[in-house]
C-alpha cells in the first residue's frame, strides 16, 4: 500500500470547531454510521460501507468533491487507509485517512476557557467532541478542582502539570451510566479526595468522600457549592461555582432535560427530576451559567465550540422546563426515550468498582452516543 496521507482527530476536531468546511467519507457498516457519526456546523458526510469500495470508488465518485481535502473515516483508523488509497488513485489528490478512526474519536477532549471566576482564576470546558461528555477544571490561586473526569487522564494531567495547579478536589455530580468515570483514578494520582453523591454510592465499594446539600468547598480563592438534585439519579447533585457558574450534571441540558430511568428507576425518580427542574433550580438565579455535562448535537454548541446557556434563558426555551401539565411531564419523561446507551449496566458497575475491565473492553462498552436525555 502506498503512503497513504493521515489527519489526527485533535486535528479534525479543531477543523470542525473552527467552522472550517469538512467533507468526510465514512466506511463504517451502515447500521453503525446511522447509530452515531461525525457532526459538525459545516461537516458533509457521506457513508459507503468498505466492503463496498474494495473494488474502487467508482460507485460514489461523482459525490466526492474535486476542489476539497477529503477525510475518510472507519471504526479504528484500517480500513480508512486503503480506502483513502482507492479515492487517491481514482484522481483525488486531498485525502487523508483519519489516525485511529471513530474509536480515536470517542476519545477526544477538547479543553476550552468558558470564562473568569469573580475571586480570581478560570473554568475549562473539557469537550468529548465524539462521545458528547462534558468535564470541567475549576482553577484558582494554584489550586483546582474537576468535575465529571472522562477515563482519558492525559488531557487532564497535561493542563494540571501546564498551569501548575495542585487538585485538591475531584467530583462527579452522580453515578455516571454513559461513559466511564475517571474521576477516582485520577483524584488518586493527584493524591486528593474523590466526591460522590452518597444515595448514588450504595453499591461502590472503593472509598470516597460524601458530599451533601449544602456543602461548601473553597479551592483557591472560589466556593463551590453543593445542591443536591435528584431525578437522572436518586443522588444527583449540581454545583454552583462563585454564584457564576451551574454545572447541573445530567439534570438538565441546553436543549433538553435527563432521563430519569438509567437504574431502572424512572417512575419513582419522575417526582425528584419535576422538583429539582420546576421548584430548586427556580429558586436560582437566572443569570447562572449552565454548563451541563452532556450535550446531545452540535447544534448546542456556542461559536467557540462550548456548550453554556444562562438559566433564566434556558426557562424560556428549554420545553423540558416548559410543560405545566404534572401527568404530561411524567409522560413525557418516561416514554420518551432515546435507547439505553451501550453496555450501561457495565459502565454503572465499572463506576461502582465492581468490575475492572482492561482498556480496550472498555472503549468497546463506551463506543456509540451518549443517550442521557429525553428526545
Amino acid at each position: 500500500m502506498a503512503d497513504v496521507k493521515t489527519i489526527t482527530v485533535k486535528e479534525l476536531a479543531r477543523k470542525i470547531l473552527n467552522h472550517e468546511n469538512v467533507f468526510i467519507l465514512d466506511a463504517r457498516n451502515t447500521d453503525d454510521f446511522d447509530d452515531w457519526k461525525v457532526e459538525g456546523r459545516n461537516v458533509e458526510v457521506i457513508n459507503a460501507p468498505y466492503f463496498d469500495l474494495l473494488e474502487g470508488v467508482e460507485s460514489i465518485q461523482d459525490q466526492l468533491p474535486k476542489d476539497q481535502e477529503i477525510f475518510v473515516l472507519c471504526a479504528k483508523g484500517g480500513s480508512s487507509e486503503f480506502v483513502a488509497e482507492q479515492v487517491e488513485e481514482a484522481g483525488f489528490k486531498d485525502v487523508y485517512s483519519v489516525e485511529g478512526g471513530m474509536k480515536a474519536w470517542s476519545e477526544h477532549l477538547e479543553p476550552i476557557k468558558i470564562g473568569d471566576l469573580k475571586n480570581g482564576g478560570s473554568i475549562y470546558q473539557f469537550v468529548r467532541i465524539g462521545k458528547g461528555c462534558l468535564s470541567y477544571i475549576v482553577e484558582s490561586n494554584g489550586e483546582a478542582a474537576l468535575f465529571d473526569v472522562n477515563r482519558m487522564l492525559d488531557p487532564y494531567e497535561e493542563f494540571i502539570s501546564k498551569a501548575n495547579i495542585k487538585v485538591t478536589h475531584v467530583f462527579d455530580t452522580h453515578l455516571h451510566a454513559d461513559h466511564i468515570s475517571g474521576g477516582k483514578k485520577l483524584a488518586d494520582k493527584q493524591g486528593t479526595d474523590y466526591y460522590l453523591p452518597p444515595k448514588d454510592a450504595d453499591d461502590v465499594i472503593f472509598q470516597y468522600k460524601k458530599v451533601q446539600d449544602g456543602d461548601e468547598y473553597s479551592v483557591g480563592n472560589t466556593t463551590v457549592k453543593a445542591l443536591y438534585s435528584p431525578g437522572h439519579t436518586i443522588g444527583s447533585t449540581s454545583y454552583i461555582i462563585d454564584d457564576q457558574y451551574l454545572l447541573t450534571g445530567d439534570i438538565l441540558f441546553i436543549d433538553s432535560i435527563g432521563r430519569p430511568d438509567l437504574a431502572g428507576k424512572a417512575q419513582d425518580w419522575v417526582g425528584d427530576l419535576r422538583t429539582t427542574l420546576y421548584k430548586r433550580y427556580k429558586e436560582l438565579t437566572d443569570e447562572l451559567l449552565v454548563l451541563p455535562a452532556h450535550y446531545m448535537s452540535i447544534k448546542e454548541m456556542n461559536d467557540d465550540g462550548s456548550v453554556s446557556e444562562k438559566l433564566g434563558t434556558l426557562y424560556k426555551e428549554n420545553h423540558g422546563l416548559n410543560i405545566n401539565d404534572e401527568e404530561e411531564f411524567r409522560r413525557t419523561v418516561s416514554e420518551n426515550l432515546p435507547p439505553q446507551p451501550n453496555s450501561y449496566q457495565q459502565i454503572r458497575e465499572t463506576n461502582m468498582g465492581k468490575i475492572t475491565p482492561e482498556e480496550e473492553e472498555k472503549r468497546e462498552m463506551e463506543i456509540g452516543p451518549n443517550r442521557c436525555a429525553v428526545r
